[in-house]
């Protein structure tokens, strides 16, 4: 029998570099992961409101989610411009509004129309919910917990995070059951069915607020009113997280922090690992269930439409986010 003749030593030691290697490398690429994300996580900008947060006591956690008009960030020469700037303003206002809950696998989604009819904290007087923003954010928030609606977390995105948010998931697909236009805000749709959204086209669609529709060769503009319009957005902002939360693409997700960081804001108490523990809950999609805040329609004394909490229906739904 002939002799046993031994492994080289360079052949060894190559054999455990690579084993190594094998060992490091998912290390390296969680590590890079986390450190990517980090970086663009830190780029969000802060909005002091922490003092006025509603703490945490159960397992869910309520989002308030604001979209505004400020136009910062918007080249005025965009050939499409209008969708964004439209009417000139100074300042900005409130959009939307809306609560999102997560609670486990359970999410739900609440519209707070901009019209209701609330008393402002920092003034004590009456008004719409969408102004008291003119006082900050915190007031708006304090505003909402007056509703009874704890709110633990806050969520501002502007006009170019929301074009660019759409543009980095691909468009978002609407149907349309009949040709539809606002001619205020630039939203064209020829033809009914299924049509893909690029951002300048998504935000004449959620910020449409003279929405018609081509019915029997006449165009009817939306009875719903604000009430139309806030479902509209609810029905949208569902879609457009369902293709965020669902990307496993690098490229897109990279441009998806990137359009956060450009016009989004968070509260200064959320941190990176709210972050990926909210990304985790997500993990089985983005599926919620949607409501409007109940309200009745009304004419103040100085002729504004405005709208009312309705009380007696509003309280079991109000109940599920607390």
């Amino acid at each position: 029998m002939p002799p046993r003749t031994k492994r080289p030593r360079r052949r060894r030691r190559v054999g455990r570099t690579v084993a190594l290697l094998c060992l490091l490398v998912p290390f390296l690429l969680i590590a890079g992961a986390f450190t990517f994300g980090w970086m663009k996580f830190s780029q969000i900008p802060r909005v002091p409101v922490a003092s006025v947060l509603s703490p945490v006591t159960g397992s869910g956690q309520n989002f308030l989610v604001v979209g505004t008009d400020s136009r910062e960030g918007i080249n005025p020469g965009d050939p499409n411009a209008d969708a964004f700037i439209g009417e000139p303003t100074s300042g900005a206002r409130t959009d939307s509004i809306m609560m999102l809950r997560i609670d486990g696998a359970e999410q739900s989604l609440l519209s707070i129309p901009r019209d209701l009819w609330v008393t402002d904290p920092s003034t004590g007087q009456l008004g719409r919910i969408n102004s008291t923003y003119n006082a900050g954010p915190a007031n708006l928030i304090q505003t909402v917990q007056g509703l009874g609606i704890p709110v633990h977390h806050y969520v501002e995105i502007n006009f170019v995070s929301f074009g660019k948010l759409v543009d980095a998931v691909g468009g978002i697909d609407v149907t349309f059951a009949n040709p539809s236009r606002d001619t205020s805000s630039g939203l064209v749709i020829p033809e009914a069915g299924t049509q893909q959204l690029d951002g300048t086209q998504a935000l004449a669609y959620v910020r449409s607020r003279h929405f018609e529709e081509l019915k029997d060769d006449v165009w009817v503009e939306d009875p719903l009113s604000d009430l139309g319009r806030v479902a509209r957005q609810r029905a949208f902002l569902s879609s457009l997280l369902t293709e965020v939360t669902s990307t496993r693409n690098p490229l897109e997700i990279s441009s998806i922090t990137d359009a956060m960081a450009v016009g989004m804001k968070l509260d200064d108490a959320m941190n990176f690992l709210d972050a990926i523990r909210l990304g985790w809950q997500f993990r089985g999609g983005f599926n919620p269930t949607s409501d409007t805040l109940p309200v009745t329609p009304r004419t103040t004394s100085g002729g504004a439409a405005v709208l009312d909490l309705n009380q007696a229906e509003a309280a079991p739904l109000i109940a599920q986010y607390q």
